[in-house]
């Protein structure tokens, strides 16, 4: 008998601590610092992570009909403040910029850039490297005619092997990118590849397959919301496979920076490297290193070719799926710039549909939905909720995008919601698909170069169909998640006109 009220009550003991534990759990999962913005907390260890698919932005802002556009979501182990409209992104990126323009600390994406580059760094050493990216870019054509010139050359490649198709299905990705590649790779390194370059075509088909294939993009996203699941299968193997693919790219990049380094002419700096390398050897600011220089040119190729090439791949798609648009845009460019003139940015101001049509990519198909994330390097108060230093602060471009209150229908394609009654083209501010601050994408003046040159030069000589022997065309509502939002891989029929 004694030994059943022993163990009855050590029993008892057990299930008090249990209990104990339990609520001691529960009570620091879901307590939150005064004043915080509400929103949800999910699970412990776990967050919301299980509830936001493979849209996070979307189910975002649905979640902030319920708590507010400024929203304090868990993600992991870490607590999110999520801004879901135009106004708090405002607020904070741009008015509130000297506190919002750090960067976090986030294992899944410091393995790819090692604190260095542009894109992840912040303080001082961002702010000197950043002034030098601009200056630099503009100085080597970025903005200029003579940058022009080169992406016009580049589409004249490009024409030239997709009539090599003869009218065949193919897919576009690759030599996408490797046109739009060549554009920063003039830049950058001061030559452009052929697309026959079996090397640059290895580089280029790792580059864009880490970001179209869904698997590696939604891997990586579930990597930055709940870190420790780096070193768990299949997780640990599917990001080995891609930092196999980054450290491809960045061998490349190396050899690239080693044959500069070999022919270096200091009185003749040739493109981007050069200038870099002369700031190395003048030694005034020790931010200029080895690594800084290669995971820098890093981001310039990487975001360079991303950007524009998903576009553009957004736009085809688009313009299957809604061929009247593609109908609208040749009759535009036939009446403006002719069957056979070479295109130039002057003409953009005379074509209002096709400055609509690409507005309204940017916003139906936002590219980056998250915006890069940012952090506030000390105590803020925004919107009246208090936000304690260090915290994530993700911009949810894809909600200001398909704001109802702005966008009528914003679930539909409708490139004549950026036109007026007088039939001229009305540029939104509230479509920020570079985002807004000084953290605003480097190159946003080269992409939309880019896009327009691209977009209505292949318009000119090519009108695109859907292969007749696919089964199925990606819907325009799907895309593989990661970083970017990008298309899934589809082929087209490119017929010359």
């Amino acid at each position: 008998m004694n030994v059943i009220n022993f163990l009855s009550a050590e029993l008892t003991l057990t299930q008090a601590v249990l209990t104990l534990l339990v609520f001691l759990v529960t009570f620091y999962w879901y307590r939150r610092p005064k004043n915080s913005p509400p929103g949800p907390r999910g699970i412990p260890f776990l967050g919301v992570v299980p509830w936001v698919g493979k849209y996070p932005e979307r189910v975002f802002a649905k979640w902030s009909k319920s708590y507010g556009p400024i929203m304090s979501v868990r993600m992991g182990k870490a607590d999110w403040v999520v801004l879901n409209d135009y106004d708090s992104i405002q607020e904070a990126l741009v008015k509130r910029k000297e506190i919002f323009s750090d960067r976090p600390k986030i294992p899944a994406l410091e393995q790819i850039h090692q604190n260095h580059g542009v894109v992840f760094i912040d303080g001082p050493k961002w702010k000197s490297q950043r002034k030098f990216g601009l200056s630099t870019l503009r100085g080597f054509g970025v903005g200029k005619r003579s940058m022009e010139e080169r992406v016009q050359e580049e589409v004249e490649y490009l024409c030239k092997t997709i009539q090599e198709n003869e009218g065949k299905p193919f897919d576009i990705l690759d030599k996408l990118t490797n046109a739009v590649s060549n554009n920063i790779c003039s830049v950058v390194c001061g030559k452009r590849f052929g697309y026959d370059d079996k090397l640059f075509t290895e580089v280029t088909a790792r580059l864009s397959g880490s970001f179209v294939d869904p698997i590696t993009s939604l891997t990586l996203n579930i990597l930055i919301f709940v870190p420790a699941l780096m070193k768990v299968p299949p997780f640990s193997w599917i990001n080995g496979q891609f930092m196999n693919d980054v450290r491809f790219i960045l061998d490349f990049l190396k050899q690239v920076i080693a044959e500069h380094k070999l022919t270096f002419d200091k009185e003749n700096p040739r493109d981007f490297i050069d200038a870099f390398i002369q700031e190395m050897d003048a030694g005034k600011d020790n931010h200029f290193t080895e690594t800084q220089l290669l995971q820098f040119v890093r981001d310039l190729f990487v975001a360079g070719t991303e950007t524009t090439t998903s576009t553009l791949r957004w736009s085809f798609l688009s313009m299957i799926h809604y061929p009247n648009t593609q109908r609208k845009l040749y009759e535009e460019i036939r009446k403006v710039v002719g069957a056979e003139a070479v295109v130039t940015m002057q003409h953009k101001a005379d074509m209002p549909y096709t400055s609509a049509f690409i507005e309204e990519i940017y916003r139906f198909r936002t590219l980056v939905p998250l915006n890069v994330p940012h952090m506030n390097n000390d105590d803020v108060t925004i919107g009246g909720y208090f936000i304690p230093k260090n915290t994530q602060i993700s911009s949810n471009l894809w909600a200001v995008h398909n704001d109802p209150n702005y966008f009528k229908n914003p679930e539909l394609f409708q490139p004549e919601r950026h036109i007026d009654d007088k039939g001229m083209f009305v540029k939104s501010g509230r479509v920020i698909p570079f985002s807004v601050g000084p953290r605003h994408c480097l190159g946003e003046q080269l992409a939309r170069m880019e896009v327009f040159i691209f977009l209505v030069s292949l318009v000119q000589k090519f009108e695109f169909k859907a292969n007749p022997n696919c089964t199925k065309l990606p819907e325009i509502i799907e895309g593989s998640t990661g970083a970017t939002f990008v298309p899934l891989r589809f082929e087209v029929v490119a017929k010359e006109r």
